[in-house]
């Protein structure tokens, strides 16, 4: 498209966007690649500078896993979580806060932004209560220090957005009685979107979307309403690790959120093209919308 076109067709949706709140969570392998990353803040960079206020929520699943295999210790899953020790909640409390939370911060500053990097545990913006034993196969299995978002406490990102900066979250999350634990990425972002009222939660991945059939990624799900997500479960459509990224899209939709995508990261500058053009990219989660037949 010739550059006008370009700024042509994404007038609208800057009118439409402009001071509301979206909060974007990237996680997967994607956030080891350095390109991506660069292309990713200078999407969310933009977004601020036309009168967008993104909230990044970040995860760091693969990073946690190589630095456990690193000093010798295995990682563990029940149905997309990680199976967390004390050990292992101060790895991800490392590589989370110490690592990943750190360098998203620099590259803000380093792209023209004002960062800010936060945890949970910042203004008690995350209580967290331990999850409870799961059932599996019959069997009920701790998963450890893992926590459930009790309480989402919003004002450090009301401040602190409603200022200029670009709030960054880490995932590790409070108690009541003061101690740590590791809460799912995707279900911070999406308890978070709640909490502000967010027009969009956008959840950035190394997947095209949900895949009507998750042998071909060709066969990708545009659209579909929060009340066909157990039958895509059932069907075995959407399995394993999405289903807690599907299912915190889902019940942001259902809680207030408009609406909900999971966005291919590895497509540069994916978030302009799904917010900022006509075509949209990706899988969109709405209550205007349904499962194609």
């Amino acid at each position: 498209m010739r550059k006008e076109q370009v700024l042509i067709e994404a007038l609208p949706y800057i009118r439409e966007f402009h001071d509301s709140i979206m909060v974007i969570k990237i996680g997967g392998s994607i956030m080891t690649n350095r390109e991506i990353l660069e292309n990713f803040i200078q999407d969310i960079i933009l977004l601020r500078y036309i009168g967008i206020h993104p909230v990044v929520v970040h995860g760091g699943g693969p990073e946690i896993s190589e630095t456990m295999k690193r000093l010798g210790k295995k990682a563990e899953f029940v149905a997309g979580l990680r199976v967390t020790d004390r050990e292992t909640l101060e790895i991800a409390r490392m590589v989370l806060l110490g690592n990943i939370n750190a360098e998203l911060v620099s590259l803000i500053c380093k792209h023209g932004g004002k960062g800010i990097g936060l945890s949970g545990k910042d203004g008690m913006l995350i209580v967290a209560r331990k999850k409870p034993p799961m059932n599996v196969n019959g069997e009920n299995i701790d998963l450890g220090y893992v926590g459930e978002v009790e309480e989402i406490n919003p004002e450090i990102l009301m401040i602190t957005a409603g200022k200029g900066y670009i709030p960054v979250i880490s995932p590790i999350a409070i108690d009541r009685d003061g101690n740590s634990l590791n809460v799912n990425a995707d279900t911070v972002a999406g308890a978070v979107a709640v909490a502000l009222r967010a027009k969009k939660l956008i959840s950035i991945t190394d997947v095209e979307g949900v895949r009507e059939d998750p042998n071909d990624p060709g066969r990708v799900i545009s659209q579909f309403s929060p009340s066909e997500f157990q039958r895509l479960v059932e069907r075995g459509i959407i399995k394993g690790g999405m289903i807690p990224k599907v299912e915190a899209c889902v019940q942001a939709v259902e809680r207030g959120v408009e609406k909900a995508h999971i966005i291919d990261g590895r497509i540069p500058h994916a978030i302009i093209l799904e917010l900022l053009t006509d075509a949209g990219i990706g899988t969109m989660i709405s209550n205007a919308t349904s499962t194609p037949s």
